[in-house]
């Protein structure tokens, strides 16, 4: 069944609003209940791209744990909202909602191309979407939003925590041998641990999980492999 969509709040704020609503919605975010990660069949992969201040959302939805594609969807509005670092929700998230709501069938979890807890005000992307649709979502960024952390070893699996004002947000782990490492956030309704372990499984060759990279393929008119073009809406292979 398709992913139910909670109507929240609506979209058009002033920054200093959205701010201002993410506070008060940080507090409902559950990061205690651990991701089950033994009894998942299927895992969602979101991202978007923007071009010519067009914002084109891309969900696809994987087989978990042998990652075969289900089905990829897009949707595509103006951006509505400038680019402010700590309120990217306020620019993708109603475009990532309507892409959702052509899928046909719902994740047991998402894994978002962006923060999660790790989040100036404990609230990014993958946290306030997973508010909207209350179901599992987990952040996964490619660069750093908030925190400090040490050292991290060069191997595969290696991870250190990411803190911020006292407070252990996130993760920095290192998906491949010496390569760039990403940093992992659970979004809503995941932990922490949880979180990491699933970004790490759904992790092959390549820097990023394969549900995110499914996603940023299919946002940027790439099907999910990246191999050839796709028509721009809707792609299933079972």
């Amino acid at each position: 069944m398709p992913v139910t969509i909670h109507p929240l709040h609506g979209w058009d704020l002033t920054p200093a609003d959205a701010i201002k609503l993410q506070r008060e919605l940080a507090v409902q975010v559950i990061d205690t209940q651990p991701l089950p990660l033994d009894a998942l069949a299927l895992v969602g992969g979101v991202d978007v791209s923007v071009r010519d201040d067009v914002s084109r959302a891309a969900v696809v939805v994987l087989t978990y744990p042998d990652l075969r594609l289900v089905e990829a969807v897009t949707s595509s509005i103006p951006t509505p909202f400038p680019y402010i670092p700590g309120l990217l929700s306020f620019r993708e998230g109603a475009v990532i909602l309507d892409a959702m709501q052509k899928i046909k069938s719902t994740p047991d979890v998402f894994i978002f191309d962006g923060a999660g807890r790790a989040h100036p005000r404990r609230i990014g992307i993958a946290s306030h979407i997973g508010l909207f649709i209350d179901v599992p979502t987990v952040g996964c960024a490619k660069s750093r939003l908030v925190g400090d952390h040490a050292d991290l070893p060069p191997g595969k699996g290696a991870w250190v925590p990411l803190e911020d004002r006292g407070e252990i947000v996130g993760t920095l782990l290192r998906t491949r041998d010496h390569v760039k490492p990403v940093y992992v956030s659970p979004g809503h309704r995941a932990t922490l641990d949880t979180a990491r372990e699933l970004v790490l499984r759904t992790t092959t060759r390549y820097r990023l999980p394969e549900p995110i990279r499914a996603a940023h393929n299919t946002a940027g008119g790439l099907d999910p492999s990246g191999l050839v073009r796709d028509d721009g809406e809707q792609l299933s292979l079972f």
